[in-house]
C-alpha cells in the first residue's frame, strides 16, 4: 500500500464514529468512500474531505439500494483496502413500536444485520483483489440471544433488544467470514468502539452518553490501520482490546440456522 493510495468505505459517515473516522482517514492521505441517506449532508461531508473523496448515498433499509451502493463502488474505484460496516439504527426513542425495512423485515434487524452481510459480500471480490485488505463490523458488547427463525420479532418487540439482536447476528457474521476469507488475507473483525459515546444514536435514546466520540474513535482507527493487526481476523473488540461476543455467536448451530435465515431474507445467494 505504500505506492498507492489507500481506500476505505465507510457507511454511516456523515455523523458520529462515521463521520469522525472519515475525517481522521482523509487527513491521513486515505480515499474516503463516505456513504450517507441523506444527500445533502453526503455532499458536504464530500465537500469538506475534499481530496478524491467520494460521496455514496443510500438507504440501508432497501436491499435494492445496497446493491446499487456496492454496483457502483465496484465501478467507479480500482481498489477497496478497508471496508467499515458502521451505519446503524439505534434503540429508538422509549415505546416506539416495531417498524419495517423497504422489504418487509424488520427495521434494525435489516439495517445494522442484513445490510452489512449484503454490502460485504457483494465487495468481497474487490477487496480480495485489493488484499491484504480489512473488515470492521461495528457492533456493540449489547447483545442478547435469540432463535433465528424468530429473527423478524413479531412478538414482544422491544427496540433495545431488536437492536442488540441485530449486534449479535453481526458478530456470528464477522466469525463466520473471518473463516472463509483467512486464505486470501482479507482479515474480518468485530468491535465495541466504547460504551454509550455522546452521539446522535445514544442521545435520541434517551440515554445519557458515558464514553467520548474520541475514545470510540481512537480504538477504531486502530483496527483500521495498526500493521501489528495485519494478520489478525476473526477477533471481538472491546476498545482497544481483545474480548469475546455472546457464546452464540461461536455456536456452529446458531450460526448454521443464522445463515440459512439470511439466505432466505436476502432472497439469493449476492453476485
Amino acid at each position: 500500500m505504500a505506492d498507492v493510495t489507500p481506500a476505505v468505505l465507510i457507511t454511516g459517515a456523515t455523523s458520529g464514529l462515521g463521520r469522525y473516522l472519515a475525517r481522521e482517514l482523509a487527513g491521513s492521505g486515505w480515499q474516503v468512500l463516505a456513504h450517507g441517506r441523506d444527500p445533502g449532508r453526503v455532499a458536504d461531508l464530500s465537500a469538506e474531505l475534499g481530496g478524491d473523496a467520494r460521496g455514496y448515498v443510500a438507504d440501508l433499509a432497501s436491499l435494492g439500494d445496497v446493491r446499487e451502493l456496492a454496483a457502483l463502488v465496484r465501478a467507479e474505484v480500482p481498489r477497496l483496502d478497508v471496508l467499515v460496516n458502521n451505519a446503524a439504527v439505534g434503540f429508538g426513542a422509549p415505546g416506539e413500536g416495531r417498524q419495517v425495512s423497504a422489504d418487509g423485515h424488520e427495521l434494525r434487524f435489516a439495517v445494522n444485520y442484513l445490510a452489512p452481510v449484503l454490502l460485504t459480500r457483494l465487495l468481497v471480490p474487490l477487496l480480495t483483489a485489493s488484499a491484504p485488505s480489512r473488515i470492521l463490523n461495528v457492533a456493540s458488547l449489547g447483545q442478547v440471544g435469540f432463535d433465528p427463525a424468530e429473527a423478524e420479532f413479531e412478538h414482544g418487540y422491544q427496540g433495545v433488544e431488536a437492536y442488540r439482536r441485530s449486534k449479535l447476528a453481526l458478530a456470528a457474521f464477522t466469525f463466520d467470514l473471518a473463516g472463509e476469507l483467512e486464505a486470501v488475507k482479507v482479515t474480518v473483525n468485530c468491535s465495541h468502539p466504547a460504551t454509550y459515546m455522546n452521539t446522535a444514536m445514544v442521545t435520541d435514546s434517551g440515554i445519557t452518553p458515558v464514553s467520548t466520540l474520541e475514545q470510540g474513535g481512537e480504538a477504531t482507527m486502530r483496527l483500521i490501520t495498526d500493521p501489528a493487526l495485519d494478520e489478525v481476523t476473526g477477533q471481538f473488540f472491546d476498545g482497544l482490546k481483545t474480548s469475546r461476543a455472546r457464546p452464540e455467536a461461536y455456536d456452529p448451530q446458531f450460526r448454521a440456522e443464522l445463515r440459512a435465515v439470511t439466505d432466505r431474507m436476502l432472497g439469493a445467494a449476492p453476485s
